[in-house]
């Protein structure tokens, strides 16, 4: 029997690709100069989920999530805090998933990067 079906090849964090700044909106920004860089490798034709990854400066910003986020933090130390007051602080190698719905604050202590994947729910 001949399968004619093609196997869909596997993304590479490892390969080169374009950087795109991805730096918060101005009236968002409650503390530093925060910029960021987004290496996106990764988005399925529907558009709803993403993977790549991403960096930033040092900064203070709001964050309001429609998305829901896995992170992996690669290098440097942020803190999220909820609206309700809830306080995380991550470091190189932490885990953690940002639920569609979750609103507070996104503070990049140190110059950061994590691994992202992102799912856009419809």
């Amino acid at each position: 029997m001949n399968n004619s079906t093609t196997v869909p090849a596997l993304i590479d964090f490892r390969s080169s690709v374009a950087a795109d700044d991805s730096t918060p909106a101005a009236d968002r920004v409650l503390g530093g100069s925060p910029t960021a860089q987004v290496w996106n490798h990764y988005s399925d034709a529907s558009a709803q989920f993403h993977a790549g990854t991403w960096a930033s400066s040092p900064g203070r910003w709001r964050i309001s999530y429609t998305e829901h986020e896995f992170c992996h933090l690669l290098e440097g130390r942020v803190v999220l805090c909820s609206d309700d007051g809830q306080r995380w602080e991550f470091g190189p190698g932490d885990a953690w998933v940002i639920p569609a719905g979750f609103s507070g604050t996104w503070e990049t202590i140190e110059p950061a990067r994590k691994r992202y994947a992102i799912f856009e729910a419809r």
